[in-house]
């Protein structure tokens, strides 16, 4: 038995290649034509198991475990290996039935309805009971079986903020035991707002009416510690069965409501996760498409956005548990991707330090509420262009086989990812929707603007949560991250603000975005010149701030930038003595206010923007901070559609990646020389290479 949790994420040997596969949907037995073919394909990994709790266990206690033997067995043979699913986000009929109560309440006493997944709440203890039964039973089955190499516990956790008694019972003792009494409480929360004073913990209001920021965070990082417990609890029973080169994970789908990916990962050996993007034009980066859906990406910058915040959440390789085969969003929703968008998505989660790409699914469903989401094989399961494809890039990935190991993505800016900050602005948006409403991606939305901008300016970002950057150290996080943009880190503590302020004196260049240093770690406003602890290192205060209803020209001679634009917001920005404005708007009242302001720091610099940059102004910003990037040492004269993405490998040499997202062939001229890490082709420096449209390169240091 192996149940010490991990101290260090796992490592792993070659690039993992496979997809989800289910023998069971099948309405015939072709278990051995599809792993035929996935062998065929270069397949190295599937999923099983994780979706059908009714079929392990179709009656209360009667169990049926024998139906995966010829999946594992037939993939063991073809030296297929299998990540192995815990079922317990399909709750059975059976069990909806016999315990009514743990169904999620969305709003206190409403029940969710059955007939989806993810109905349940996970902290019941009748639903823990069961859950935990059929977890050992299966896993107990399935250990020692030689095709299994890993497990994945649960799946998407964290879909819902359960409202029911038991659940927010035991928010309220969490609030008694973090505030000890409720004068505490009263005083922490400013409940004398609004008449809100409590006299007893009893008094305490459910959250469906809520409409305090305080109170909202608390419940927001509570929902999260629920997720966080169940997975860690589901990882400590698998690992009583699983042996010690076993990994353990779940997938993480990062817009879920009660969800905090740091926390979450911390009892699990590596973190996984499900990129989902759109295709086709929203994949060319000579465009700006809106996205289709709340949880699919649109652009280049949009997919590497995904794969930097899974490599955030422990700062090591990740694995891709689903993402992109065909057209993935529902019915209505149906972009396939254009030839050679597969093989540039998947290389480019690789670039980002993806060690393994795992598509949804193997065959696309004829039943279901995912009967449209397309798989490898289409709905005929007659291998078509789509296998073709997937194939050649299984090819492919077979041909670098273990290059790539020990690779880390290069990062030449880092930017703070803040999950509290995420929380309290969904709950208190400082600008509206298109619609009119609040924004609720509005922190999202303010972090996009500067990681994009990283991306279009042609450089590579690091996502760095706060606790992180903490345990680096100003020094350290200075010398490893020449630039730290840090946008919207509207929840922060006194500990992490003054690490900024520290990062900019120890020589690094710090980036201040809106928001920043507003609020405190209980989301109130802090009663000082914003930003606060920042405000004399950056040169700047301000005392007001506006929404901007329209764009507005920002006009500047150091970050040039002819199109540059404020977007969304303005803080009104008043420069200190010493600091210097870069970039003003264009505007008859706003001009009495910079939008971007910059002050040498100690060793280093601080620069604020007060504005939601548009992507020219953002690029513009980031061309200015960092001048010099790691993927100038391969190519020095690039633009957009042309990105080059890079890391370094254990003995040093670097690794690159070029792509071309665009129907345009493109033309680059080397710096140096390289070697084509599948075909084995050297380039010379001064040799040009041709990328043809939605084409790419893995090339190696000579």
């Amino acid at each position: 038995m192996n149940q010490q949790r991990p101290t260090e994420a796992r490592q792993f040997s070659g690039i993992l290649f496979g997809a989800a596969y289910y023998a069971e949907y099948h309405r015939d037995e072709r278990t051995e034509t599809d792993l035929d073919l996935m062998k065929d394909a270069g397949f190295t990994v599937i999923r099983v198991g994780e979706s059908v709790w009714s079929t392990w266990e179709p009656r209360d206690g009667e169990f049926d475990l024998d139906w995966l033997q010829p999946v594992l067995d037939g993939a063991h043979a073809r030296e297929i290996s299998v990540i192995l699913g815990t079922p317990t986000y399909a709750v059975p009929p059976w069990l909806q039935q016999a315990y009514p109560e743990i169904a999620a309440e969305a709003s206190t006493g409403s029940p969710m309805s059955w007939g989806g997944r993810q109905e349940v709440d996970y902290s019941h203890p009748a639903f823990r009971f069961h859950a935990e039964r059929v977890i050992r039973a299966v896993i107990a089955r399935y250990a020692d079986h030689p095709a299994v190499v890993g497990y994945q516990v649960d799946n998407e956790p964290g879909m819902l903020l359960p409202h029911n008694r038991g659940t927010f019972r035991r928010f309220v003792r969490r609030l008694a035991a973090t505030y000890g009494d409720v004068e505490t409480l009263n005083r922490e929360w400013g409940l004398t707002y609004w008449s809100h004073r409590i006299a007893d913990w009893s008094e305490l209001w459910t959250p469906d009416g809520n409409t305090l920021p305080q109170y909202d965070l608390a419940w927001r990082r509570y929902q999260a510690d629920l997720t966080t417990e169940f997975i860690a609890w589901q990882a400590d029973i698998v690992r009583e069965y699983a042996r010690p080169e076993q990994f353990v994970t779940t997938c993480i789908a990062y817009p879920r409501p009660a969800l905090d990916d740091e926390k979450l990962v911390r009892a699990l050996d590596v973190t996984a996760g499900n990129p989902y993007y759109a295709m086709q034009d929203h994949l060319d980066a000579t465009l700006d498409l809106e996205p289709v859906t709340p949880w699919t990406s649109s652009g280049v910058a949009g997919l590497l956005r995904q794969a930097d915040r899974l490599f955030s959440s422990k700062q090591s390789r990740f694995l891709v548990t689903e993402t992109d085969a065909q057209s993935i969003g529902g019915p209505e929703f149906n972009l396939p991707p254009y030839p050679g968008q597969l093989r540039q998505a998947a290389l480019a989660l690789i670039s980002r330090g993806a060690a393994m790409i795992e598509y949804w699914h193997w065959h696309t469903l004829p039943h279901g509420t995912e009967t449209y989401w397309g798989g490898v094989l289409p709905h005929s399961l007659a291998p078509g262009r789509i296998y073709r494809e997937v194939a050649d890039l299984g090819a492919t990935l077979g041909a670098l086989g273990t290059r790539l190991d020990g690779f880390e993505p290069d990062a030449d800016v880092a930017i703070l990812w803040s999950n509290d900050s995420r929380y309290a602005l969904e709950f208190s948006p400082p600008f509206p929707d298109a619609g009119g409403g609040p924004d609720r991606a509005a922190y999202q939305r303010v972090f996009d603007a500067f990681h994009r901008g990283v991306v279009d300016a042609g450089a590579q970002a690091r996502i760095l949560h706060p606790v992180q950057a903490l345990g680096l150290g100003a020094a350290a996080l200075a010398a490893r991250f020449p630039v730290l943009v840090a946008p919207a880190f509207y929840v922060a503590t006194d500990e992490e603000l003054d690490l900024l302020a520290a990062y900019a004196a120890a020589g690094g260049h710090l980036v201040i975005g809106i928001r920043t240093g507003y609020a405190d770690e209980e989301a109130r406003a802090r009663i000082a010149e914003a930003p606060d602890r920042l405000s004399a290192a950056a040169g700047v205060r301000y005392e007001e701030f506006s929404n901007l209803q329209v764009d507005v020209p920002v006009l500047s001679t150091v970050l040039g930038g002819e199109t540059s634009q404020a977007t969304l917001w303005a803080d009104g920005l008043i420069a200190d003595e010493g600091s210097e404005i870069i970039a003003e708007y264009d505007h008859p009242w706003f001009r009495a206010f910079p939008a971007v302001v910059t002050k040498p720091h100690g060793e280093g610099r601080v620069t604020t923007v007060g504005t939601v940059p548009s992507t020219e102004l953002a690029a513009d910003l980031i061309r200015w901070a960092a001048p010099r990037t790691i993927a100038d040492r391969l190519v020095t004269a690039r633009s957009l559609p042309l990105t080059v993405g890079s890391g370094t490998l254990p003995d040093g040499r670097t690794a690159w990646f070029v792509f071309n997202w665009s129907w345009t062939a493109a033309r680059l001229a080397l710096a140096g020389e390289v070697e084509d890490a599948v075909d084995g082709t050297v380039h010379g420096a001064g040799d040009e290479l041709t990328i043809e449209p939605w084409g790419s390169l893995i090339l190696i240091d000579r």
